[in-house]
C-alpha cells in the first residue's frame, strides 16, 4: 500500500483510498467523536499567526485536536507515523511530524475553497482527510472537492466511512460543500522540521 501511495503522489500529487485505516480503529474513532460534547469542540479559524481569525462566511466546522496520550487518537496517530516513515523512505520528503484534528460539520456547515499551505512556506507538505460517516447518502452532500492548479475540479469525494485522501498541501485547492447531515472527519498535515504547531 505504501508503494501505491508513493507512486500516486509522484504521478498525480494525490490519492483516494477506501481501505487504509482498519475498521476497528475507524469504529472507535467514530464512537469518540459521537460521544464528544458540543462544548468540547471549538469553532475552527482561518489564517495563521497574527492573521488567524474566525470567519463563518468561509468556514463553519468545529474541531478538536488529536493527542497522543488519548485513545483512540493514539492508534490513528501511530498509523500516520507509519505512513510518514514509509513515505520518507520512498520519497525522501523530510516529513518530520503530523498534526490533526477532528472536524465536525453540523447541517448547513461548509468550508469554501482554500489551500492548506502557502506556496514555498513548507509549513504543511501533505494533507490527509479521513471520513467517519457510516450510512452517508448522496443527498447528504458535504463532498470534498479537489481542484487542480488551474482551478478545474479533478475529484469529488463523498465523505463515507473509511474514505481516506492524501494530497500535496500547497498544490491542490479544495473545499467542503454544504452538508445536510452531520459530517465527521479527521483532517491532518505532515510537516517538515521548521514548522510551528498550529500555524
Amino acid at each position: 500500500m505504501l508503494d501505491v501511495i508513493a507512486d500516486a503522489l509522484v504521478d498525480k500529487g494525490y490519492i483516494f483510498l477506501s481501505d487504509l485505516v482498519p475498521h476497528n480503529i475507524s469504529q472507535v474513532l467514530l464512537e469518540k467523536i459521537q460521544s464528544t460534547q458540543a462544548h468540547e469542540l471549538k469553532a475552527a479559524s482561518i489564517g495563521r499567526g497574527a492573521e488567524q481569525q474566525l470567519n463563518p462566511d468561509i468556514r463553519r466546522d468545529r474541531i478538536q485536536w488529536l493527542e497522543e496520550h488519548n485513545e483512540p487518537d493514539a492508534q490513528y496517530l501511530e498509523l500516520m507515523t507509519q505512513l510518514k516513515n514509509g513515505l520518507n523512505r520512498r520519497l525522501f520528503m523530510g516529513l518530520f511530524d503530523y498534526e490533526s484534528h477532528y472536524a465536525v460539520y453540523q447541517p448547513g456547515a461548509f468550508y469554501k475553497k482554500h489551500v492548506d499551505a502557502l506556496k514555498g512556506s513548507q509549513n504543511r507538505i501533505l494533507t490527509t482527510v479521513f471520513f467517519l460517516n457510516p450510512d452517508w447518502k448522496a443527498a447528504d452532500c458535504g463532498e470534498l472537492i479537489i481542484y487542480d492548479e488551474a482551478d478545474i475540479e479533478i475529484e469529488r469525494i463523498a465523505p463515507k466511512m473509511g474514505h481516506f485522501v492524501i494530497f500535496l498541501s500547497e498544490r491542490f485547492p479544495h473545499e467542503v460543500t454544504k452538508t445536510l447531515a452531520q459530517r465527521n472527519s479527521i483532517a491532518g498535515w505532515f510537516r517538515v522540521s521548521n514548522s510551528v504547531h498550529g500555524f
